[in-house]
């Protein structure tokens, strides 16, 4: 996660604390190019290994607005699908800001596996 996960550029190696289990939690840290700090964390909803995960996820700014992720795994011929699906959110600004947090960190995420 260390390696793919956050924003690009930033001043300092993101951290990643997970207990990838139903009921474990998980806490992610990074700092963006500016040096700002940002810190989400939630709660493994459904542990289905090699196939789903869903979590909640909250900013430590904005706790009180969670939203749920879904990660499903799907074996395809050259590979696996990822589908990430994230739901749940409190305005549609929050929506178009993880879409392109989420399509960022996907596309390190591809370049980290090729």
């Amino acid at each position: 996660m260390t390696q793919w996960w956050g924003v690009a550029g930033g001043p300092k190696s993101p951290i990643a604390e997970t207990d990838l289990r139903v009921g474990g939690r998980f806490r992610v840290q990074f700092w963006d190019p500016k040096n700002e700090h940002h810190s989400v964390s939630g709660i493994y909803r459904e542990v289905v290994p090699n196939r789903k995960l869903a979590f909640s996820w909250a900013w430590q700014t904005t706790p009180e607005r969670e939203s749920l992720v879904t990660i499903e795994l799907n074996p395809v011929t050259d590979g696996t699908m990822l589908t990430l699906t994230h739901e749940q959110f409190f305005s549609e600004q929050a929506r178009d800001d993880h879409g392109r947090g989420w399509n960022a960190s996907l596309d390190r995420l591809e370049a980290l596996l090729r």
